[in-house]
């Protein structure tokens, strides 16, 4: 039993108690059969008065139930023998279940059921029905968590002061009610959970989760870490370089940064920023601070085209500075492999760039002072602290081309600092957005030619197809090959997962330079592949992608001044509701904040950035759309307690994370 119980991940008697319902079944009154409306669910008893099993034009059960009303029909498509032998003509049966009219009048398929007698009474309160797994019965459930209601220390670790101000029942007041409630009680406040119960334990949850994220974020400044001086030759020998300026929100969150990395302890800070911002110039700022100091830094990539294009772009910013950058991925050869961690372990390798490969055991820094994760979502939390065990406690820069909502911000980056760029550089040009049907394929092939034959490129993206690799492949293949004889004349290069690093390159590269015109690819160039030149982006089957990758996808045009498109191609008879809104949103704006809120809208917090492998304490009970006020009163509360109420934070993290306290991000 308690096995089936950790599968529902509960594993103390405060697990049971924050096992909250899905929803409610009203068993606690009995509607005569007379007074049966259709769609609506209600509970019937009556006397069995016929049963049968027929067997065309399918075998189903059928019982007949009088309750002197009227008469009532069971249908069960799928059934046991114990069925049959419950159900025997003169007993009375109780049934609950949603009612329809079939062909011999009212009905109800698969109801639950029960043989009851004429003392059997009537349920006082709402039924609640919970989450559950295999083998593990709803009875069970509610017999568990109404031991632990009785045996539990219920009392509030709110003060009387902060329930009242918030007009919040107590904490067993709320457990009572949505555990138990009463039969008047509002069931549609219930199920939305707006009900001033379900409001004090979202409040709660909150308030822990916005407690344990502060008090890590304050533990980190106990942390030593190298206090890295600001950079007085290499920053400025960087920017005279470059062929452009700074916008003012890149200098802005530059110095942020340098000013963290002055102090003492390790820097945790969030740098987001829209699709083409610039926060790469901004993290090559970051490991010029570093290096001038006689440091390493290491940049960190979820893909090898992303990590390969960073390292091309800081090896022609930084190599005629002096500056010796390392590249490490999973694909190298033994012998380049070997030279690049013999240069990174004795220090020479000032910036090492790579993909996962730098989590290796066998790569060993000589003095890492920063650790730079692009992308930080896509990483899981053991990767990312396995970098930072590396320095012992480097500094930490995480960057997401993905905005985040605020109300996310506030929740799950509680224990990060967060710099934002929030304007794109000059001389970019805005990009149109054109939903396209599949069927008009033929003018979109148009639209290539046009683009290509004025001397631009494009990019042609095919998605994951059902999940499966082989069958992305084949896409992607057979998409190459079609637009090869559409366009003889013009040179079309193609990448996917599945090739070799070096074609990889090759190809990107050939596009690079602007030998290739149209580039056919799966989703592998989602992030970092910047070509000024490519003005167009088709997208097929763009009901398929979420609003984070189209927009990212998207992204990867208009980085000139070049009148730029995104045509998304979709099947138009295959679209959901969802993939519909998905669609409507990407078509109507390119602020990646208004795209960003409506993702996490659809999505939850849990998909959206990948939170749910991130380690932070996943929120159950409390949703930050509905509860943004509730967070907000939660995070001032916080600030205050863990100055002034050291005994209280310890009792109320003690109910909500137990030992799970130091789940927090890393």
């Amino acid at each position: 039993m308690l096995t089936k119980l950790a599968k529902l991940g509960i594993s103390n008697m405060q697990g049971l108690l924050l096992h909250m319902p899905l929803r409610y079944v009203d068993e606690t009154r009995i509607t005569a059969v007379r007074d049966l409306r259709s769609g609506e669910q209600a509970q019937v008893q009556g006397e069995v008065v016929h049963v049968e099993v027929q067997y065309r034009p399918r075998k189903v059960l059928i019982c007949r139930l009088n309750d002197q009303s009227g008469q009532l029909v069971l249908r069960f498509l799928h059934f046991y023998p114990s069925q049959l032998a419950s159900l025997k003509e003169g007993k009375q049966i109780r049934a609950l279940g949603e009612v329809r009219s079939g062909f011999f009048g009212w009905e109800m398929v698969h109801p639950q059921y029960r043989v009851v007698g004429d003392e059997t009474e009537v349920a006082t309160a709402l039924t609640p029905v919970y989450p559950t797994t295999a083998g593990l019965s709803q009875a069970v459930i509610r017999k568990w968590i109404a031991w632990a209601l009785s045996h539990a220390d219920l009392s509030d670790t709110l003060p009387a002061s902060v329930s009242q101000s918030l007009n919040l029942p107590s904490f067993a007041q709320s457990l009572a009610c949505l555990h138990h409630p009463a039969p008047e009680a509002d069931l549609a406040s219930l199920e939305s959970r707006e009900h001033p119960a379900w409001q004090r334990l979202a409040f709660e949850e909150l308030l822990a989760q916005q407690l344990s994220m502060r008090r890590h974020y304050a533990r980190r400044k106990h942390q030593g870490a190298p206090a890295l001086k600001p950079s007085k030759t290499l920053i400025t020998a960087l920017l005279k370089s470059l062929p452009f300026a700074l916008t003012q929100a890149q200098q802005k969150v530059a110095l942020e940064i340098g000013r963290d990395l002055e102090k003492p302890y390790p820097m945790q800070r969030l740098l987001q920023g829209d699709v083409g911002s610039g926060k790469t110039i901004v993290a090559a700022m970051a490991a010029m601070q570093a290096i001038e100091q006689g440091w390493q830094a290491a940049i960190m990539a979820p893909t090898e085209i992303l990590a390969e294009q960073h390292y091309q772009k800081m090896q022609g910013w930084l190599a005629p500075l002096g500056i010796q950058v390392a590249w490490l991925a999973g694909s190298q050869g033994k012998k380049q492999r070997r030279e690049m961690l013999a240069a990174i372990a004795d220090g020479q390798a000032q910036l090492v760039i790579g993909t996962h490969a730098l989590f290796q055991e066998q790569v060993v820094f000589q003095r890492l002072a920063l650790a730079i994760v692009d992308e930080q979502h896509r990483f899981g939390v053991q990767q990312r602290l396995s970098l930072r065990q590396k320095g012992g406690q480097p500094h930490q820069l995480m960057m997401s081309a993905t905005p985040i909502p605020r109300t996310l911000s506030m929740s799950y980056f509680a224990d990060l600092d967060v710099s934002v760029i929030d304007e794109l550089p000059p001389g970019r040009t805005p990009i149109v957005t054109r939903l396209i049907s599949d069927a008009r394929r033929d003018e979109v092939l148009e639209r290539v030619q046009d683009a290509c034959m004025q001397g631009r490129q494009a990019y042609w993206v095919c998605p994951l197809i059902e999940e499966s690799e082989a069958l992305q492949l084949q896409t992607v293949t057979d998409t190459y090959e079609t637009l090869q004889q559409s366009f003889p004349h013009l040179k079309v290069g193609l990448v996917h997962g599945r090739m070799k690093p070096a074609e990889k390159q090759t190809v990107m590269a050939a596009f690079s330079a602007g030998e290739t015109q149209l580039l056919v690819a799966t989703t592998v160039i989602e992030v970092g592949v910047d070509v000024p030149n490519a003005s167009l982006m088709v997208i097929e089957h763009a009901e398929r992608m979420g609003l984070s990758q189209l927009h990212q996808l998207r992204g990867r045009v208009g980085r000139g001044a070049a009148k730029s498109s995104c045509i998304l191609l979709y099947q138009d008879g295959k679209l959901s509701e969802m993939a519909r809104a998905r669609l409507k949103t990407i078509y109507e704006s390119t602020d990646g904040f208004v795209i960003a809120q409506a993702d996490l809208a659809q999505r939850g917090p849990g998909e959206f950035m990948g939170i749910r492998q991130s380690g932070v304490p996943m929120l159950k009970i409390a949703d930050l759309e509905r509860d943004h006020e509730l967070l907000e009163a939660a995070r001032e509360l916080a600030e205050r307690w863990l100055e002034t109420e050291p005994v209280l934070v310890d009792k109320h993290l003690a109910r909500w994370l137990g030992h799970a306290e130091e789940l927090v991000k890393v």
